[in-house]
Order: C-alpha cells, then structure tokens, then sequence
C-alpha cells in the first residue's frame, strides 16, 4: 500500500509539513484546508513544491456540511464545490473528502441527503473527480460508517465513494463486518487509519480533537481492519488523519517520522493475500538490559560516583584508551564515560550528569540493526580504537544512544575493550544482583512515540497507562518490556509544571533516565551493607498507615522504618523498596520482588514523590 500524510497532523507552516512528510519518506500528502488558507503561495505553488519533494497530493479536504441543508445553503454549497474542484485540479489531486452534517438545521431525510449527493457527484464526473463521503462520529443524523455507506449506496454514482476513517468507525464501537462482507474495494475513495486509547463515552468531538494518535500507539483494532483491507485486495493509500495538540505543539519532521513508522509497524502486522512478506518483520528478542553509560564531569560525576559507592559498587575495569571505566555488581554494568572527545561528553554539555546510552543484549544485532532502519531509526557512527570493539548504535530517546551487544556472545562486552583493575575482581557489593527497570521521563509530546520506538523496533509490550499523584500535579507512567519482563523501562510525562516528571526535565535539559532500579535477594541484609547518608527519609506517618492496610506484624514494620523502606503487597506476593536522594534529577531505588509480584509498588508513588519533594525544597533552601 501507499503511504499519506494528512497536513493536519502534524505541526509548521504548509512549506514545512510538506518536507517533513517528504523526508520521513511518505509517498503523498492530504492538503487539510485551513493549511492552504493561510499559505501565501498559490495552489499551483503549493503543486510545485510537492512535486519538487516527490509527494503526491492525493486529496483536499474537508468538504463539510453538505448533504440535507435548507435551500439557500444547498445553492452555496454547490457553489462551494465548484470552487474547491477548481483548487483541486492546480494542486494535481482528483479526491475532495466530504464529511457528515453536524448540523441541527439540517435534514436526515436520507432520500433528500442521497439526491444532494447525487447532484454534487454528477458536477465532480466530468472534472474527472473521486468524491469521497466520511461519516463524523458526532454527525447530527449520519454519524457512523453504516449509514454514510447507505447513502453512497442509494447514491450509485461512480463519483462518489466512502471515506473510511478508523477513528470515527471505533470510537462509535463499530465492527468490521459491512467492511469485510459489502463494501467493494472500488467504493473506497480514501482511507484514513488514526488510533486512540479506549475511554469512558465522552463527547466524540473533544474525544476526536485532543486523544487521537498513530496506529500501534492506542488501544483501537487498526491491525484488525488493515488485515481486512488486505483480504480484500486494497492497494490505495493509507492516510494518517491526526488531531493531536501535543502532535501539533512538536517537532514535525519527528512526528512525520513517528507517523511513517506507525503505518510501516501496521504493514508488519498484516500479510497481503498470495503474497510474501519482503521483511522479516519478527523482531529479535532483547534478552538483557547489558550495560548502563553515564555521562560524568566535575563535581555532580564526583557526587553520583559516591553515590553509587554508597551502593556497594566499585570501580573493576579501565577501558584500554579511553577515560572511561566500569563499575559492577552482580550482573550490573555502570560505564563511566570521562572522555572529552565523544558523544557522552556532547551529552553532558547539554543535560550535565546523566545517562547518555543503554546497551541491550540481543539475540541477533545484524537483524535488530535492519529493523531499526526499517523503522527510521537514525544510526550513530560510533568511533573506536584499532582492536576495539565497535559496538554499533541508533539513537534512542532525546538524546540518548541504544547499543547493541550480541546476547549470545562467548564474552562481554568489556572482556575486550576494558582491562580489569588489579585487586577488584570478585567484589560482591551489597548484594544487588541486576537492573530490575530503568525509568525514562519524557515531555508529554513525546510520551506516545517513546512506547511506539520499543514496541516497533524491539518488540517490547506496552503495559497500560498509569497515573501517579504528586504533589504538584500528575504524572502518566506506561512501562515497556521485553518478552519475559527480564527488561523492563517505565516511561513517564506530565502536564504539571511543578510535578516531579517537569522537574527533572528542567534540571535535566529534557528526556532522560529519572529512575534506576537494582534488585536484590535480600533487601534488609544490602541495606544493612549500605552508607544511608543518601538514602531518601521516608514519613512515619507512611509506616502507620501500612500496619493498617496490611495487618503487618509490628516487629516487621518497625524493621521497614528504620530503613526506610517501603513495602506493598497483592496475590502474586510482595515487595520491598527504598530510594536514594536524586543526584542531577536522577535517582536509584533498591528493590526485592518475593513471589511472582511484577508491579512496581505504585501505591507507594504518591509518598515517594512527596518525600522526593520536600528533600529537594529543604536542600534549596539550604
């Protein structure tokens, strides 16, 4: 299938979004009206500029309020007409897109709709164009795709075609049945595929205006109705068709991106009939978080390193020629880059000490590297010595790098590059054994597509949303995992200037790694191990009210006091967790699952969060 944009999704003057939709690799362009209104080139112009990108406009729209309108509204809308095709043909298109009438003066009298319809088919016939009818969900009388397909029925004309919109099919809790069992292929004038996350029925409008997304990234069945397109032999475009306020108030060229990818990860879900897939399009499995990189100088790399310190880890390994090295603990990997001359020390001039990349262990990097281009992921040149590794890399969230290690490998990634440090080996810490998550805070534009990166390129599940009550306001939390949970990163925005989520970003410069979280056998014997100087001081009033909630044995929280450490329970089991303070915006948590307890203690957010707070103001005001 062909791939389109319409102009409305995403952000820019017309000029802009056009590029944007040409360099994320679209094949064509839905011109939204209101973006050539206020252009100051002509429509002609408009063509040549699209030409010049090698992007087709495939339609202009939207036509509204058309079928039913009393008599002297009627004579203007065919006028109206007239006009528009007249735009239509110095742009090069030969689709208008019509909607529903939303209209309470207008007549749902299908009879009277379908000989409107009729007349303004016969003018578009000898323009040579292809009308296409779309049923708005808050259409006053025609209102979901049954009823706009039985007017273009009753119609007959072979100018005038349906317009197929995922969203306003789904919200209205339509099925696919007509689609597969009636509507012929050559009845479909366009087809638009937006996505949303199920909500409680609300006003369709405002639902439709601010909750739409890219397929992949909401709960809609998209893939279900794409594979239906398919069976039926479908070949035409597909068209994103978003409104998005924080699509709208982002990057465009990054949100055209996130679009391509979106109807490339819906292509992947989908098999056309008789024919063969020409990508492998199952993704290798991540099967380890393999390596964690900070980017450290001065005086905060000093206070994260004595952090970490305080956490059992140690200095083990050097790299051969750079001045980076390694802390470990468990199955723990903490680079330490130092060098100036390399992407961390980039990384540090924009958002001072931080983690500037991840390393994944996967189980095939040729073929996770193909993916990530297949997905429009960009490649970062890494530079490395004679004899060293040159571990390849994408980038990843804000900033960041994703590495990519084999996972199979007869050795790690430092066995080669990094020269262990004499009279270290074999150092135990305080008992952590692994990254249990790694928490990313993003801005709320770029929550969406920093769920769709791992899902498409990695596989990962995107668990459901959560919200967390700070303080100052919301945070949203949706955690993305691998296969068997073994990698698990939750990802959290805000709408709250305040909230800790906003803070973070503001000291950290933008996206970044909020949250580490080490797991442990043994939580009382590693904080017993550990300095607590750091360690973020939790309320007694929490402790009261956990004796109460729980029916816990009072020696035991009397135990969790003195270390403040908080705990949660459900019927999978238990769990055990306490925070260090934040160093730059970042902070570590220390964990035990017991049983098969797989949350992340989010009853205890609130708390977290509010301590979290009050720590930051009294280390301000001092």
């Amino acid at each position: 299938m062909k791939t389109a944009l319409a102009t409305v999704s995403i952000s820019g003057t017309l000029r802009e979004k056009l590029e944007a939709a040409a360099k994320a690799g679209f094949d064509g362009v839905e011109i939204f009206e209101n973006d050539l209104t206020q252009f100051e080139l002509s429509p002609k112009e408009v063509r040549k500029i699209a030409d010049d990108l090698g992007l087709a406009i495939i339609a202009l729209q939207p036509f509204r309020d058309i079928e039913g309108m009393p008599e002297k509204l009627r004579l203007q809308k065919v006028e109206m007409l007239k006009r528009k095709m007249a735009v239509a043909h110095e742009m090069g298109t030969n689709r208008l897109l019509m909607c529903s009438n939303v209209q309470p003066y207008s007549s749902g009298d299908r009879d009277r709709c379908a000989d409107d319809l009729r007349h303004l088919a016969e003018l578009a016939a000898p323009e040579g164009i292809m009308l296409g009818y779309e049923a708005l969900a808050w259409g006053y009388h025609i209102a979901d795709y049954y009823d706009a397909w039985d007017l273009v029925k009753r119609v007959d004309h072979p100018n005038l075609g349906i317009n197929l919109d995922t969203f306003h099919m789904f919200s209205r809790g339509n099925t696919l049945d007509l689609l597969r069992d009636e509507i012929p292929v050559d009845k479909i004038a366009l087809v638009q595929v937006a996505d949303a996350p199920v909500m409680p029925r609300q006003d369709y409008l405002t639902y439709s205006r601010h909750s739409r997304c890219f397929p992949g990234q909401g709960d809609m069945p998209v893939v279900e109705f794409v594979q239906v397109l398919k069976d039926k032999g479908f070949d035409d475009y597909l068209s994103h068709e978003i409104f998005n306020d924080d699509f709208r108030s982002s990057s465009p060229i990054e949100k055209a991106i996130d679009g391509m990818r979106s109807l490339i990860w819906l292509d992947d879900q989908t098999v056309s009939t008789g024919e063969p897939k020409s990508f492998p399009v199952k993704v290798p499995e991540v099967k380890r978080l393999e390596f964690i990189e900070f980017a450290i100088e001065g005086e905060t790399g000093e206070a994260l390193i004595k952090t970490l310190a305080q956490l059992g880890f140690k200095e083990t390994h050097r790299h051969v020629s750079k001045n980076v090295s390694l802390m470990r603990q468990g199955d723990i990997n903490l680079v330490l880059n130092r060098e100036p001359a390399s992407q961390a020390h980039d990384h540090f001039q924009k958002h001072g000490v931080s983690v500037c990349a991840i390393g994944f262990a996967t189980e095939n990097v040729k073929q996770t590297l193909a993916m990530a281009e297949h997905y429009r992921a960009e490649r970062f040149a890494n530079q490395a010595g004679p004899g060293e590794l040159n571990i390849p890399a994408i980038r990843g969230i804000g900033d960041s790098l994703v590495y990519l290690v084999n996972a199979d490998s007869k050795y790690r990634f430092f066995d080669v590059d990094f020269e262990p440090i004499e009279g270290i080996q074999g150092e135990t810490g305080v008992g952590l054994t692994r990254v249990d998550h790694l928490g990313q805070t993003v801005p709320n534009v770029d929550f969406l597509s920093a769920g769709f990166f791992y899902k498409s390129i990695f596989g990962f599940d995107i668990e459901p949303k959560q919200d967390l009550p700070d303080i100052h306001g919301l945070v949203v939390s949706r955690t993305a995992t691998n296969r068997d949970k073994s990698v698990r990163i939750p990802i959290n925005m805000t709408n709250a200037r305040s909230a800790s989520a906003e803070r973070f970003m503001q000291k950290a410069g933008g996206s970044g790694v909020q949250q580490i979280a080490f797991a442990c056998d043994d939580i009382f014997a590693a904080v017993q191990n550990m300095d607590q100087e750091k360690q973020l001081p939790i309320p007694a009033n929490y402790y009261r009210d956990l004796e109460a909630r729980f029916g816990l044995d009072p020696e035991l929280v009397q135990k969790l006091k003195e270390h403040n450490i908080m705990y949660d329970e459900n019927e999978q089991g238990a769990f055990f967790h306490c925070y260090t303070e934040e160093i730059h915006g970042v902070f570590f948590e220390v964990l035990q699952r017991v049983g098969n307890y797989s949350n992340y203690g989010e009853a205890n957010a609130y708390v977290r969060l509010a301590s979290q707070a009050r720590q930051e103001q009294n280390h301000t005001a001092s």
